[in-house]
């Protein structure tokens, strides 16, 4: 079976049960995004909902998902109504939710709930946790290809940080081509830059930011979000590993994290990404007040490329970094 679903949840049960877990925001991204996002408001979403919940919506619709997990806590609270109308058009939904207050043992309840649905035990789980962290492990050093030894871009490294949330549904085959991408990645000359960027916020829905900011002499060694995807803490159990993840959490967890790597990787300044009519908007709050070094916010909305004035806020966080 396909398993969609709505944000990086336990993939390892899914896998282990036989199944194939597919990221929907990933496909979203990838296919006709403005197309999608049309065809659920036609469906009645409302304009002034995030895209990525419309284009969702649309995915699992068009996609021949046969179920879908939604993560109804520790992400977007539109997701609630989202699986409401995907049940209408009778889609089987699978409900799982990440504790706010990190607390252990409610997590360890909902992973065995899922393993419950999956009728899958957790040896077997566990089997595959093993598996996918010989994976991970390689991303970790794709990680630092990017920011110790500058030979992997910003946008590459968005690249294969985010598609490790679900493998593209195949983690032998995503292993062969990040084998090969490495092997390629080594034997370069390191890339030039004026300056050192973090990327602090979900992936962005712009398809040409990347590109963009290399244009300008910027190399993005820090990609938060896509990073926690790639669940780089290698921790023993299933439930120490959504533990330490900190997107579904607290702003202060991800402030945390954001803090080390600021000073790991050594970065003169950050973007600050934030979707529209997303309630994580709000975190920006706090991200200004406790980040310590230049920071600037940039929005997104619809899917497709940067706007002119989008340009030139980023043009003119430059000349104050150089001037």
């Amino acid at each position: 079976m396909k398993i969609g679903f709505t944000t990086s949840f336990p993939v390892e049960i899914a896998f282990a049960a036989g199944h194939t877990p597919l990221d929907l925001n990933n496909i979203f991204v990838t296919q006709n995004a403005k197309k999608l996002v049309e065809k659920a408001e036609f469906d009645g979403y409302p304009r002034n909902v995030c895209s990525w919940i419309k284009g969702m919506y649309s995915v699992i619709l068009e996609a021949e998902i046969d179920a879908v997990v939604g993560v109804v806590e520790g992400d977007c609270s539109n997701t609630h109504s989202l699986t409401s109308t995907l049940i209408d058009k009778g889609i089987k939904v699978i409900s799982f939710s990440f504790p706010h207050a990190k607390n252990r043992e409610k997590l360890e309840d909902e992973i065995f709930k899922l393993e419950t649905y999956f009728k899958v035990k957790h040896t077997a789980v566990l089997k595959v946790k093993k598996r996918l962290d010989e994976i991970r492990k390689k991303l970790i050093y794709l990680d630092e290809l990017t920011y110790l030894q500058n030979k992997v871009s910003g946008l590459e490294n968005h690249f294969w940080l985010v598609n490790s949330s679900d493998f593209n549904g195949n983690p032998d085959d995503f292993e062969k081509r990040l084998d090969d991408f490495l092997a390629k990645a080594e034997k370069r000359t390191p890339l030039k830059s004026d300056f050192r960027f973090g990327f602090l916020g979900v992936p962005p829905i712009i398809s040409d930011l990347y590109d963009f900011l290399s244009e300008n002499k910027i190399n993005v060694v820090f990609n938060e979000i896509q990073r926690q995807f790639s669940m780089p803490f290698l921790a023993k159990s299933l439930t120490d590993q959504y533990l330490q993840y900190t997107y579904p959490y607290s702003i202060f967890d991800r402030l945390e994290d954001i803090q080390q790597e600021i000073k790991a990787r050594k970065l003169d300044a950050v973007i600050s990404y934030s979707q529209a009519f997303c309630h994580r908007q709000i975190d920006n709050i706090l991200i200004k007040k406790y980040v310590d070094v230049p920071l600037l916010t940039i929005e997104g909305d619809q899917p497709g490329q940067l706007d002119a004035r989008t340009k030139l806020r980023i043009e003119s966080f430059l000349d104050m970094l150089r001037y």
